[in-house]
């Protein structure tokens, strides 16, 4: 099935030149998962039960997270042959200011299917448990509900194309918001927030959505790269990666 669904979304791919569909260039799910580990509120990261006011979607830029972060957490992600490039991080819920809402509530380990179903968009089995008890149990649904509605979201993206970005000679973070929202039709570049390393290499793009889900202008306090902030792209494998 998951090959199927690949080469479907390959083909659609083709027929949209410059741009491509958010799901990997390759995932093949193992027929055998870890078991994920509880995640629990911390000191440092409390219980914050408080009314949801907007949402971001996060979407992080796999290959740079594998050159940081890559392992032996990470093999699905960052080996056993997969390739990815914009993964689902997650849907967060946000709070009317600086505050947001996190586990709200405690949750039981994610089902071995929801975590099978929603693996080739969110490739670590401890992160889709990690979302779901910090961010899905303030929104009052299953995991099942929770995951359909950001994969759903994550789905409808396109990119434009990240490679030939990688190699313009002073990109910078306005410019990569702006050709995501060339490629998005109702996406402007001040909906989205671009987020990179100390070094200026892109790590996240956060989408800014109202309370129903539908993409909004991003609030100041945010955060993220001022539009004139240069930023560079790793595409993967040795050398510089730009």
């Amino acid at each position: 099935m998951i090959r199927l669904w690949q080469s479907a979304a390959m083909l659609l791919a083709a027929a949209l030149p410059g741009t491509a569909l958010a799901q990997s260039t390759q995932c093949s799910v193992p027929s055998v998962l870890p078991r994920p580990r509880p995640d629990l509120p911390t000191p440092q990261q409390p219980r914050r039960d408080i009314p949801i006011a907007s949402y971001t979607l996060a979407l992080t830029w796999s290959p740079q997270y594998c050159r940081e972060k890559g392992g032996r957490d990470d093999s699905f992600q960052c080996g056993q042959g997969n390739r990815f490039g914009f993964t689902l991080h997650g849907l967060w819920p946000d709070g009317s200011g600086k505050t947001w809402p996190q586990y709200c509530k405690p949750v039981a380990l994610l089902p071995q299917a929801v975590v099978r179903k929603h693996l080739c968009s969110t490739p670590s089995v401890q992160l889709l448990q990690h979302e779901y008890a910090k961010h899905g149990s303030c929104m009052g649904v299953t995991p099942a509900t929770y995951f359909a509605r950001s994969e759903a979201l994550y789905r409808k993206l396109r990119f434009p194309d990240m490679d030939a970005l990688s190699r313009r000679r002073g990109l910078t973070a306005g410019q990569l918001a702006q050709a995501i929202a060339r490629v998005n039709p109702g996406i402007s570049a001040n909906m989205m927030r671009v987020t990179a390393t100390r070094q200026g290499w892109l790590d996240e793009v956060w989408l800014c959505l109202d309370k129903r889900l539908r993409t909004r202008a991003c609030p100041a306090h945010q955060g993220g790269l001022a539009a004139s902030a240069p930023l560079k792209i790793w595409r993967g494998g040795s050398g510089t990666g730009r």
